[in-house]
């Protein structure tokens, strides 16, 4: 299957090389990105006895991007793996990797302004909140998705549809049934809209978004989150602030009623330093309305990562959550970035966790009470750029749990919690070419 692919796409390379020729661009880019962590306490709290884990992670992605005229294409091929989990002698069949398609699509663009875009695609919007592109992650997140794009001037507008099928059946004899068999792991359908309009002095947007997730009786539950965000500058202040709000019904058809109410200011305070603070309210469920309705907001398809400390605590694949039910988060948090020199940067953050909603030792009412505060995250990460294409990272952070922490998570506060990772990144750009489009006849 990995030979079939790179059979395919060493083709349609030599098919857009020579169309490069004539009136289009094109460009074949790479990218090599190893990283290196060090998790004792990462996602959760450390136990006793326990050991930490070290592993090194790679990605390596193949792009080529063609245009001309009308249409726009792109293909991205990439393989993640960690460092020796495949044989040294490697044989087809006894790996535990593989090569896939990050993103494959084309667009048409009519007279009109308006675009067509079909195939697999990574959507990224405003600050990447609600809907992100994940690329912390070394595999990132793609949809397989239509979309129409409008602009004109200053405004943009994007809508979105989405319909999932599971593969489990071959195509020649997939004449019945669509059940998907997901669950809350994937939409079986989606529906957006997302308008943006800039300003002299920042952006707004907005997004409805309408999440259709299926149950184990086939049935869907759709949810609808509607949000709206802006982006300014005051002075030298820069401004973020959005929000959020969702209702409908999730994959266990409980009702939904949820939000997430998120600021940040950043002030410079030289050229070389600036200072930010900002904070993040994720509304959670009361276990007095657990067992009917839920209050937990759903980021769903954002990039978590840049959000709630960088040990991915909150919302990257592990809801903070007590017999079932997500308890939320208020986040405050104060930030510092430090640039001595245009290749070198230094980013850090501070963050103190508390839970919205009463938290219970035993998960219920019938328990004790314990404190809403969950701990404290200080991040680190500084960055390198060696040349044109090249980058480093190192970054450190360090979790001061408590005893609610633990209640949500497992393990222990009283064991040191910290995470290290560095990473290398190569984006060389191996061949371009850029023509002038034909004159119109």
């Amino acid at each position: 299957m990995r030979t079939k692919t790179l059979q395919n796409f060493s083709a349609l390379l030599v098919f857009l090389l020579m169309t490069s020729v004539a009136y289009s661009q094109f460009e074949l880019s790479g990218e090599i990105r190893p990283r290196t962590e060090y998790r004792h306490g990462f996602k959760k709290l450390f136990g006793e006895g326990q050991d930490p884990a070290f592993f090194t992670e790679q990605r390596s992605r193949l792009y080529a991007d063609y245009k001309m005229d009308k249409l726009t294409f792109k293909l991205s091929i990439q393989d993640v793996r960690i460092w020796g989990a495949d044989k040294q002698i490697y044989k087809p069949g006894e790996s535990l990797n593989g090569m896939n398609v990050n993103q494959a699509w084309a667009q048409y663009t009519f007279d009109s302004g308006l675009g067509l875009r079909v195939g697999r695609q990574e959507l990224d919007y405003d600050n990447a909140r609600f809907l992100g592109d994940l690329s912390w992650a070394q595999q990132s997140r793609s949809h397989d998705a239509l979309l129409l794009a409008y602009t004109k001037n200053t405004f943009t507008g994007h809508a979105g549809f989405a319909f999932n099928q599971n593969a489990n059946t071959a195509e020649p004899t997939k004449l019945l049934n669509n059940h998907y068999g997901l669950g809350a792991a994937n939409y079986k359908a989606m529906q957006y809209l997302w308008l943006n309009k800039k300003f002299s002095k920042g952006s707004v947007s907005a997004l409805i978004f309408n999440d259709g997730k299926e149950a184990a009786d086939s049935t869907v539950n759709y949810m609808q989150t509607l949000g709206l965000y802006g982006k300014f500058s005051l002075g030298k202040v820069q401004l973020e602030t959005e929000a959020y709000v969702q209702t409908g019904k999730d994959v266990t058809k409980k009702d939904v009623s949820a939000y997430l109410l998120a600021f940040n200011a950043m002030y410079p305070v030289s050229k070389k330093v600036s200072f930010g603070v900002g904070m993040d309210y994720v509304s959670g469920t009361d276990v007095t309305k657990a067992a009917t309705e839920s209050n937990s907001f759903d980021p769903l398809y954002g990039t978590n990562h840049k959000f709630y400390g960088f040990m991915d605590y909150f919302y990257v694949g592990n809801p903070s959550a007590l017999k079932g039910r997500n308890v939320g988060l208020v986040d405050p948090y104060v930030k510092l970035v430090l640039n001595p020199n245009p290749n070198n940067n230094i980013v850090a953050f501070v963050h103190s966790f508390r839970s919205p909603v009463d938290i219970y030792k035993g998960g219920d009412a019938t328990t004790p009470s314990m404190s809403k505060a969950l701990g404290t995250e200080l991040d680190l990460v500084y960055t390198i750029k060696l040349s044109q294409g090249v980058s480093i990272n190192l970054g450190y952070s360090q979790l001061f749990g408590t005893d609610s922490m633990a209640a949500l998570k497992g393990g222990s506060k009283d064991q040191t919690n910290n995470w290290a990772w560095t990473m290398i990144t190569f984006k060389p750009s191996f061949f371009k070419t850029e023509k002038p489009a034909p004159p119109v006849q």
